[in-house]
């Protein structure tokens, strides 16, 4: 059997290696346009800053590699150019020298990823504007920060004192993961900032709510935000300067642009040889990863997959599905049953220390399906014991079925990253298990002080979820207090920093005392700051008689629904 594997990378890398180690007798040929077979894209914004030092550092394995470990025919700088399924040929063009070779296969696969987005804007391909896709773009990049102007060439590397240096600005377009990712690494090499995204959020997975929590988290750390505006072209200044036009008709000077725009998958071939493209534009396929054609299977960035909680077709371009997609089509090849469950995009970001991640559904995309059969909870736990030193808020958004309970997704922001990712974590996994909020309760979790708390976050969630559905916690949200009795049970001295117009203030501690201060005719909304003492005090009033609700998130919540 002949197996030829277009694309390196994730997926076509993992696909030639996992099928080595089932089948010793295939013939498998991997080609790949680049000159890279397998490396870490995912670093190479820290690359770019010095953060990971050495290039060889990106390289997960090369052509040696895989031929010495693995017997598998490698080329590199070489380009698929059309499959014919009939033949079930390949034509394949060496890039240096342009000769074209046809290769016959049993089984295709395709991993040909998802190129940037590069629209023929004014001035786009000036001088000084990159993108962040491959190993050669971040060398470009550093390059360039080095020696490709005549400022940062020259100015920024005199020797001697120097009392006043002119800034180096750069603008990013673009506010996904390698956009934010790239704008952090440049202002640790000193530069101002500036951001331009045409959405009204950076990072398009999370709801607004959360989305505004990163973006405040950002600016505080340095980084310029213009958000609901697109790009309109470029224009190279009399200085050498850059500058960067928005549709708005805002500017902004720049020594250096990042084209941060998001991909499209790379169906071109899929194309050629007639296969089946989605609604979403990518290569169709079944949980075996297969095409429209059998013996043809496609894997990684190109193709869409089905969401794991919604059921919809979707395009994810991560690493992670990327490398189960390439395990899956080897299996299939080798004649295992193996099957893809789907994804559930889940996602980490760091940021200057931080993080932001996500798992399974967002709220917006429940409502944007029309399902009506979910709640949401808010909730502001330590990352560990608060009584051990260095304990961290995390921000924790957690969606679920009103029905029956089952996790829909979650999303969270904190400044110690690992805390963050460990609860993600745990959540997705939950998700994938089909997993409750009452199985959440339940779960048994690690726990040392510095670590978490014995009460761990994800319990907590579970236990704040399973309340709300038991009834003991009737729940509303922000966006449906208008009109309604708000009861605040903070301390009046809370009140100085922050208050909401209208709201009565009873203290947690007075309350019992002061029940006939309080309507029976009218349901009570109680706020506090984070929804914990809100929780104890709707308590006291359903069980005197009162008709109450917990404003999910409190205070907390609040604040991240309020404009920047």
């Amino acid at each position: 059997m002949k197996v030829i594997i277009i694309g390196g990378v994730a997926g076509g890398a993992s696909c030639a290696a996992r099928l080595r180690r089932l089948d010793e007798k295939a013939e498998i040929l991997m080609v790949e346009r680049g000159p890279y077979v397998s490396y870490a894209n995912c670093g190479l914004p820290y690359y770019i800053s010095g953060v990971i030092a050495k290039e060889s550092s990106l390289m997960v394995a090369n052509e040696q590699v895989f031929r010495g470990n693995f017997a598998v025919e490698v080329r590199t700088n070489c380009e698929a150019i059309s499959v014919s399924p009939k033949q079930k040929a390949v034509e394949l063009r060496d890039v240096a020298s342009g000769e074209i070779t046809t290769e016959s296969y049993d089984k295709l696969v395709l991993s040909p990823g998802a190129p940037s987005v590069h629209p023929p804007l004014p001035g786009i391909d000036l001088p000084g504007i990159f993108q962040v896709r491959t190993v050669p773009d971040a060398r470009a990049i550093r390059e360039w920060i080095e020696r490709g102007t005549t400022f940062l060439a020259g100015m920024n590397n005199y020797s001697g004192i120097q009392f006043v240096k002119p800034p180096k600005r750069a603008v990013v377009i673009g506010g996904g993961f390698i956009g934010l990712e790239t704008a952090e690494n440049l202002i640790h090499l000193g530069f101002e900032v500036t951001l331009v995204e045409m959405l009204d959020q950076v990072l398009a997975p999370l709801d607004r709510e959360f989305a505004r929590l990163v973006e405040e988290y950002v600016k505080a750390r340095g980084l310029r935000l213009a958000l609901n505006d697109g790009v309109a072209g470029f224009k190279q200044l009399d200085s050498g300067a850059l500058e960067v036009q928005t549709k708005s008709g805002k500017t902004y000077p720049a020594d250096l642009v990042i084209l941060s725009l998001g991909v499209r998958p790379d169906t071109t071939l899929a194309k050629t040889a007639g296969l089946e493209i989605g609604e979403r534009g990518g290569i169709r396929v079944d949980d075996q990863m297969r095409t429209s054609d059998p013996d043809i299977f496609a894997v990684g960035d190109a193709i869409e997959v089905r969401d794991f909680v919604t059921g919809q077709w979707s395009l994810v371009a991560l690493a992670g599905p990327a490398n189960r997609q390439g395990r899956i089509a080897a299996d299939v090849i080798a004649g295992r049953d193996s099957r893809f469950r789907g994804t559930q995009g889940t996602s980490i970001i760091g940021l200057f220390g931080g993080a932001a991640a996500w798992t399974g559904a967002s709220e917006k995309t429940l409502k944007r399906l029309g399902d009506q059969d979910f709640e949401k909870i808010y909730l502001f736990p330590n990352s560990h014991a608060g009584y051990y030193p260095g304990a961290k808020m995390i921000g924790l958004k957690v969606l679920f079925r009103k029905s029956d309970g089952r996790l829909l997704g979650a999303q969270a922001l904190g400044e110690d990253a690992a805390a963050v990712d460990k609860r993600i974590s745990a959540l997705a996994v939950a998700i994938q298990m089909r997993a409750t909020v009452y199985d959440l309760e339940e779960a048994e979790l690690c726990y040392a002080p510095q670590f978490g708390s014995a009460k761990d976050a994800v319990n907590f969630a579970g236990m704040v979820a399973a309340d709300v559905l038991h009834g003991d916690m009737p729940l509303a949200h922000w966006e449906d207090v208008e009109g309604t009795f708000l009861l605040d049970v903070r301390q009046p001295v809370e009140l100085v920093v922050e208050s909401v117009p209208g709201a009565v203030n009873i203290p947690l501690s007075q309350l019992r005392k002061r029940l006939d201060e309080l309507p029976r005719d009218r349901e009570i909304r109680v706020i506090c700051r984070s929804a914990q003492r809100a929780y104890y005090a709707t308590r006291i009033l359903l069980q005197n008689g009162f008709k109450a609700r917990n404003i999910s998130g409190g205070m907390l919540a609040r604040a991240m629904r309020s404009p920047a």
